[in-house]
């Protein structure tokens, strides 16, 4: 199949979250799998990094979108180690900013542009997309454009569109003001009227309503969300809509996130061979000032520090437990202020047992992820998640909530039979978490050889699990073919 992808982010040009870290390997996944596959994403300043190269391929392409007139052209360049082509929209009036995202005035100009531009250059490249993978309110205008702008060009007969929710809490949802400048004022009928009644226009909305399948990034998200609890207001729309609804499991880049290959780390492992996962314990203990006992485990955190995670349930548990059991923890991540400040009065209240680092990096990460036995997911709701997986690729044991992607990734440790992959509480409070930390603390043991080994096990049984994207890209096509049959 042709195949346009479009994201607001697509590592390593940009990145902010798991968005990023998809749009680049769907992609890749689906190119390897045989299809023509077209990246296109905003051409930020920070996408210009020593040592990249773009050729431009469109000089010039104005809109007009109410009173703004906007110039824009595109660049080429491709996907790190593939011949998958990354088309960048340049705007430096929109684009060229601090930050991907903010809190301006034109934020919905920034992305309807986006919308547009990635019609109009399957235009000026003749390119015929069978599909359009558009991904959160970024890109969420584009079946409403295919359906209200771009019907008459036959190019695009066959185009079907897919829209991936990455997170509901994100909506793109403006004043509906900004009507004549999404280019499709004279089309308000189409919009959803409740929502223009009410003085708003919701990117997302609107995507929902007109694409032709919807994805999430986990099947138990896709469920949540059709709920009051966790719809976000648009539950009604979801439900109306479930029919095209499917969840579909991320994936990981098992070329980035391998132990056995992993040139972040002072030594490799593997499932088969475990030594190495010893020797990042002690370079991680090192790094961090803290001291190396082989049986002491060492708890993780490696999150934004934010309420969406957690961080509040973490820091109403963590005193008391580092207070009465003999654990370690290494916390990796910046966010709110109370949250970073709270993990700093951490570290000097128990100097040999926390240490807390805001200055996140991507080496940084893979020690952590490495070298530490246990590692703490606790997040109030999580669509998919990333890092609990690249955990139990690392034979680090997950302690998450039975939330979106985390239940259906970490399942619970039985000892009795060996099974599970992890420590997993249902209810959402610090009983819960206190029980799950306290749980993984009496599967570890004491150190001794019985307990290494039934913690090894336990190590293994996630490291083995299935959890590239090559395994999951064969969902997506699915729901293109069904797409495309509907």
């Amino acid at each position: 199949m042709n195949i346009l992808f479009a994201s607001s982010e697509v590592a390593p040009f940009a990145k902010t979250g798991g968005l990023g870290d998809v749009g680049a390997a769907l992609p890749r996944a689906l190119a390897t799998a045989g299809h023509d596959v077209r990246v296109v994403l905003p051409m930020y300043s920070r996408v210009h990094a020593a040592g990249r190269t773009f050729t431009e391929v469109v000089p010039e392409l104005w809109l007009q979108l109410g009173d703004v007139k906007v110039r824009t052209s595109v660049y080429e360049g491709a996907l790190p180690g593939t011949k998958v082509p990354v088309y960048f929209v340049r705007c430096p009036g929109l684009y060229d900013r601090p930050s991907l995202y903010g809190s301006g005035g034109d934020e919905h100009l920034r992305f309807a542009v986006l919308n547009w531009v990635a019609l109009e250059l399957c235009q000026r490249l003749r390119f015929a997309p069978d599909v359009i993978h558009c991904n959160d309110w970024q890109t969420a205008l584009i079946p409403l454009l295919l359906r209200a702008r771009f019907s008459w060009d036959r190019l695009f007969s066959g185009t079907r569109t897919v829209l991936t929710i990455h997170n509901l809490g994100h909506q793109g949802t403006f004043p509906a003001s900004v009507m004549p400048q999404t280019g499709l004022a004279d089309s308000w009928y189409l919009f959803h009227q409740d929502e223009l009644r009410a003085g708003r226009l919701g990117f997302l909305m609107t995507g929902l309503l007109y694409a032709n399948a919807i994805t999430t990034v986990s099947p138990t998200y896709a469920r949540e969300i059709q709920t009051r609890e966790q719809g976000v207001g648009l539950d009604h729309v979801l439900r109306q809509r479930a029919d095209v609804l499917t969840g579909i499991l991320n994936g990981i880049d098992e070329d980035e996130w391998n132990p056995a290959t992993d040139k972040h780390l002072p030594a490799n492992f593997s499932a088969e061979a475990l030594a190495g996962k010893e020797a990042c314990k002690r370079a991680l203990c090192e790094s961090a000032r803290l001291p190396y006992r082989r049986e002491v485990p060492v708890f993780s955190l490696v999150a934004r520090l934010v309420w969406q995670k957690g961080i509040d349930l973490v820091q109403s548990v963590l005193p008391n437990l580092l207070r009465h059991h003999r654990f370690q923890l290494v916390v990796l991540g910046k966010g709110e202020h109370k949250y970073e400040e709270f993990f700093r009065l951490l570290q000097r209240a128990f100097p040999q047992k926390v240490h807390y680092d805001a200055r996140f990096s991507e080496p940084r990460a893979h020690l952590v992820e490495a070298g530490s036995d246990v590692f703490l997911m606790p997040s109030r709701y999580e669509p998919c998640g990333l890092n609990q997986m690249y955990s139990l690729r690392y034979g680090t044991v997950p302690v998450v909530h039975k939330t979106g992607g985390l239940a259906d990734t970490v399942w619970q440790y039985q000892p009795a039979t060996g099974r599970g992959t992890g420590f997993v509480f249902d209810h959402f409070d610090e009983a819960g978490l206190s029980w799950a930390i306290r749980r993984a603390l009496d599967v570890w043991g004491s150190g001794a050889a019985e307990y290494r080994a039934r913690w090894e096990a336990l190590q293994r049984a996630g490291m083995q699990l299935p959890l590239g994207w090559k395994h999951r890209v064969g969902r997506y096509v699915e729901v293109y073919e069904r797409a495309r049959a509907r």
